[in-house]
């Protein structure tokens, strides 16, 4: 089983992006663990972001793991560049991709970490035929597409399943989870199964963002 030390990975999109390398050394002195990127691109989701040329500013610029999670439509065009740009790790959508294992393979013959998220509406059986195969799992506990959102409740049994289905399938699988996390429902989902907490608003918008992390990655099963 991963570690049971909370990770917590700072969603880059909530910082203030005018002040990049600024965020990336706040995440790195709270002790953050990865640093997220959220790659929209107004077709699977409704808003748009950056593309490689900013994550491969953010990973010449930190030592934290580079997360890329990609929100778009098509997303076996672009994981090569995105782990080029310095991706350590890819998350794609299992919504997005129609043959998931050949993605998933091509994202590993990269070198990158492969990743696959659901949406809140898409249940976890659905990958049960490729959990043996993934590092890590993205559980999206609101709707993609913008941040600020609350943390959708029912989210914990849904972690809670995916925990068991790892147990059985692949216990080295990091089961992350991302929307709405803050320091008042970090423990709840944590004890649900989660390994890493994706936190936007809740650290770069907190008045103390070191205090934030701490009491955020306190959490433990």
């Amino acid at each position: 089983m991963p570690s049971p030390s909370t990770l917590l990975a700072p969603s880059i999109l909530s910082a203030d992006l005018m002040h990049l390398g600024e965020a990336l050394k706040t995440a790195e002195a709270a002790g953050a663990d990865w640093i997220h990127c959220d790659i929209m691109d107004g077709n699977f989701v409704p808003n748009i972001t950056f593309g490689p040329i900013v994550v491969q500013a953010i990973a010449n610029n930190t030592t934290m793991v580079v997360d890329t999670h990609l929100m778009i439509a098509d997303p076996d065009r672009y994981i090569e560049e995105f782990v080029k740009a310095g991706s350590h790790q890819v998350t794609v959508h299992q919504e997005t991709c129609p043959h998931l294992h050949r993605t998933v393979q091509f994202i590993k013959s990269l070198g990158a970490k492969a990743g696959v998220s659901v949406n809140p509406a898409t249940p976890v059986s659905t990958l049960e035929e490729i959990l043996p195969d993934l590092d890590l799992v993205l559980i999206m506990s609101v709707n993609p597409g913008f941040g600020g959102q609350k943390f959708i409740p029912a989210s914990i049994e849904k972690i809670k399943k995916l925990d068991a289905m790892r147990r059985k399938l692949n216990p080295e699988l990091v089961i992350a989870v991302d929307g709405g996390i803050t320091e008042e429902n970090a423990e709840a989902v944590v004890l649900a199964g989660a390994d890493a907490l994706i936190a936007g608003t809740a650290f770069f918008r907190a008045a103390d963002p070191a205090a934030a992390a701490r009491k955020i990655k306190s959490a433990s099963r």
